[in-house]
């Protein structure tokens, strides 16, 4: 029996394909470096465009490369299943949420490229389309473009930015100086790391909270330890800390099946309890965001540990009581 052979994404083989018509002779090696892939994954797909798609491509030992043997004006139709076109369509509905960013252009010219191979015509069920898919973000903010545009500016080119910033509850703004580090899109909101020169420490700000970005001339360069997964990585959500706590929440069996379901931190464990409950135990270095997603499971919800958590939901509870008497 003839094994299936696996289809390379399609992106990877148009790099391929413009590569080969641009006429350097590029081998695996520098085609494998300029798509951060394996020589090996290079070497599958160059196969599968020569034996499956029936690309004139061979390799030069002179120039040590690939070059095409005859004249392609185009990249062939990739056969897709249906699942594959599903997931196009998904990837398309998701990209709306980067509407009116510097992104929208260069995420819509990647997803063009991806599907430009594809059969014009295409067959698959009315319920597959793309009005059975949507994505919603409840309290999703609005960064202001021109801080977005300066931002980003600054951190392709490494320059430092200075802003004028609103912390929550303040009626005033302060100046800032950052060297930029990394915007992070996450729980509905952007928000920038970087290097605060005044504080010099790594500090968070949220975009919407920054006003009068200016971009500034002085150069800097990014640590090579710094990690954006390591800056998040004590984080319930975006608000890490300084502290090292060992969270332990226990749910009923009416939440059990909600929590159950889903990947709250990157440390979390689960155990079963009895009654059809479960414990959740996950590992953060600040409380503030933790408590108020304990809160939204009202009764349904028992802090384990630590104890400033307890004490500060207790304290919480009691003032919810005296303004619902």
């Amino acid at each position: 029996m003839t094994p299936k052979l696996s289809r390379p994404p399609v992106a990877r083989m148009h790099r391929i394909h413009t590569a080969l018509l641009g006429g350097t002779y590029p081998n695996c090696a520098t085609l494998a470096r300029e798509i951060e892939v394996s020589v090996k994954t290079i070497q599958r797909d160059i196969e599968f465009m020569r034996d499956q798609l029936d690309l004139p491509i061979e390799y030069d030992e002179s120039k040590r490369g690939y070059w095409y043997t005859e004249k392609v004006t185009g990249f062939p139709s990739v056969q897709i299943t249906e699942g594959e076109l599903m997931a196009l369509l998904v990837a398309g509905k998701a990209m709306e949420q980067y509407r009116g960013t510097p992104y929208e252009r260069q995420l819509k010219a990647a997803f063009d490229k991806i599907t430009a191979g594809l059969n014009e015509t295409i067959t698959f069920s009315p319920e597959s389309g793309l009005n059975s898919v949507s994505f919603s973000s409840l309290g999703r903010s609005e960064p202001n473009m021109a801080v977005f545009d300066a931002l980003s500016r600054a951190l392709k080119n490494r320059r430092e930015v200075e802003f004028d910033y609103r912390r929550p509850g303040s009626t005033r703004s302060i100046s800032r100086r950052v060297q930029p580090y990394h915007i992070a899109f996450r729980n509905n909101s952007c928000y920038l790391i970087g290097h605060d020169v005044g504080k010099k420490a790594l500090r968070q700000y949220a975009l919407p909270r920054m006003a009068n970005v200016t971009v500034r001339s002085e150069r800097f360069v990014v640590p090579d330890d710094f990690s954006v997964e390591k800056f998040f990585q004590g984080a319930f959500g975006v608000q890490g800390g300084t502290g090292d706590y060992l969270v332990r929440i226990q749910f009923d069996a009416a939440a059990a099946f909600y929590i159950r379901e889903r990947r709250w931190h990157p440390t979390q464990t689960l155990k079963d309890l009895p009654a059809g409950g479960v414990e959740l135990s996950m590992r953060l270095s600040d409380l503030e965001e933790v408590e108020r997603w304990v809160l939204s499971w009202g009764a349904h919800a028992t802090i384990m540990e630590p104890v400033e958590l307890k004490t500060s939901l207790r304290e919480t509870i009691e003032q919810l009581g005296k303004r619902y008497p």
